[in-house]
């Protein structure tokens, strides 16, 4: 509450509204703000029992601006909070202890995640592989996480992109058949202690999510939009004041909550919100299982459980269960993307649900156009070829009509309510030009002819990927995909560590994958005949031939 005596105290309260203001203005950093504008003005608040708030603004009316925000403790008169520059506006980059995800952040939690990540593949009497230093980057971004949970952003920021930046360059080279690995994939355990750690992680992660994880703004639009599709109210406009701009996503978004807000309800206001719960954990679920498919596909069963188990023990995958958010729908619509992709329709049906679930996937629409090998090119064929040609543009001409008819189908709802101009200012238009501290773009600023040339390059290689490489195979296509949505990612001033999931599973398909593709017997224990027979990793008599 704005306290406008500032000579007594409120009700209540111990210290006066100038004497705060005072206890403020001390701290080093306000006070460089403030002496750097100023006319500036500090304001007062009551901020629940024995708190204080002050707060410098800058300007009037629309044009006003918090520059720094300052919080006292009544009973002390202790500065117990101050946040200049963008930490002003954004809570979320103040380290608040469990603002996303609750405990998952904590050390003694995420650190034996990544050990238990990296020990199925801890090379035995073996020197390390590519493939380890491949797993390792994926574990880099905890760095940068460590930094963003102790509100340093001059750290946490700038190192995400050297690990980002690497995987877009093995995912580049994977899919041109360089980086491949020439020798097995070594395990340190058999196939069977495998599905035994996949199984606990898998308990663990739904435990955790029911009695440790909180619903961040993401998850909550989900429900609410859900319901309003329910209630046939329009999908884009008017949300509740707790979640304004909760209508931010594509409506396949929406349309994926409403089984869980029909089965577990919604009680109208920020509670508990089983639903969000729900979904999150069958979203997390069925990516697994999608994963444990397409590698059982391509690789066997045993390269199957690796995938599922991958994204088990995955820190960030748990970090998005824990927040309840949204993002491994966008991880599971893409799994299946991969799993249909030899099939035209299908893969147009699914590529345009991820993509109007969060945009970015619409990027990888020309890398579709093609399935995996087995099916005809369009580019290069000599004339005695004119079927499979034909057959190439039937193809795409399916892809492309399934993919339309899936964006009508699933905008029906907003063209019949007129919403499509609220969808465009509170969906699209909002995220195109949202500023936020999170990227070298939002945070440095001043960058933008740099970032103008990362976006094109980012559409160029989205473009590129529709005719090159010619050869392509499932794993080609994830690594591909892959590529693409990290060069997305890496134009984009609103980024942050929920996205990290949305290439997790492609990175790894094309990684383990392309060990696979080497051959049937690719996958083998690294301890070799040392093993005990029980330790096996195919448990066959086939000299460990991929079941």
């Amino acid at each position: 509450m704005l306290i406008s005596d500032l000579t007594r105290p409120p009700a209540g309260y111990r210290l006066t509204g100038e004497k705060v203001i005072k206890i403020a203005g001390r701290n080093g950093d306000v006070a460089a703000v403030v002496h750097s504008h100023p006319t500036s003005r500090p304001f007062a608040y009551t901020k629940g029992p024995g708190q204080w708030q002050v707060s410098w603004f800058t300007g009037q009316g629309a044009s006003s601006k918090e520059i720094a925000q300052v919080y006292i403790d009544d009973a002390t008169g202790r500065i117990t909070q101050a946040w200049t520059g963008f930490q002003v506006a954004w809570t979320m980059a103040r380290g608040y202890a469990g603002a996303f995800g609750e405990k998952v952040n904590a050390w003694w939690l995420w650190t034996p995640l990544c050990l238990l990540f990296l020990l199925p593949f801890i090379p035995w009497r073996r020197r390390p592989t590519l493939l380890h230093l491949d797993l390792l980057a994926l574990l880099g971004f905890s760095v940068s996480l460590a930094f963003f949970n102790h509100a340093n952003l001059g750290l946490s920021v700038p190192l995400v992109y050297p690990f980002m930046l690497y995987l877009l360059a093995r995912m580049l080279l994977l899919a041109t058949g360089r980086g491949r690995p020439r020798e097995p994939l070594r395990l340190l355990v058999s196939r069977r202690w495998l599905v035994v750690g996949l199984i606990f992680l898998v308990g663990f992660r739904i435990g955790l999510n029911v009695t440790n994880s909180n619903v961040i703004d993401v998850g909550y639009a989900g429900v609410i939009g859900a319901s309003k599709i329910v209630h046939g109210t329009a999908l884009y406009g008017h949300w509740p004041s707790s979640n304004a701009y909760g209508d931010t996503y594509g409506p396949a978004n929406y349309f994926a909550y409403v089984p869980f807000e029909q089965i577990f309800g919604w009680s109208g206001s920020w509670d508990a919100l089983p639903a969000a719960h729900a979904a999150a954990i069958a979203f997390d679920l069925l990516t697994m299982l999608g994963l444990f498919i397409l590698g059982r596909r391509i690789g066997g069963t045993t390269l199957g459980v690796v995938l599922a188990y991958l994204w088990a023990a995955y820190p960030f995958t748990l970090f998005v269960l824990a927040s309840d958010s949204n993002d491994s729908l966008v991880a599971m619509l893409l799994v299946f993307t991969l799993l249909v992709a030899s099939s035209a329709p299908a893969r147009g049906v699914a590529l345009a649900l991820a993509g109007l679930t969060k945009f970015a996937p619409l990027a990888l629409g020309p890398l579709m156009l093609r399935g995996p090998d087995g099916q005809a090119r369009l580019a290069h064929l000599p004339p005695a070829n004119a079927p499979m040609a034909r057959r190439a543009a039937r193809s795409v001409a399916l892809y492309v009509l399934a993919f339309g008819l899936t964006v009508l189908a699933v905008f029906t709802p907003v063209l019949l309510q007129d919403n499509l101009s609220a969808f465009w200012h509170d969906s699209i238009a909002y995220q195109a030009t949202r500023a936020a501290p999170f990227s070298i773009w939002g945070l440095y600023g001043g960058l933008s002819p740099e970032q103008h040339f990362v976006q094109g390059a980012g559409v160029g290689l989205a473009l590129l990927v529709a005719f090159v490489p010619r050869r392509r195979d499932i794993v080609t296509l994830a690594a591909l995909a892959a590529a693409v949505i990290i060069a997305l990612q890496l134009g984009v001033t609103y980024w942050f560590y929920l996205y990290i999931v949305w290439f997790f599973p492609l990175v790894i398909v094309g990684l383990f994958g392309s060990v696979e593709s080497a051959g049937a017997d690719s996958i083998e224990s690294s301890a070799g005949a040392e093993l005990p027979a029980a330790m096996s990793l195919l448990g066959t008599s086939a000299g460990g031939a991929v079941a």
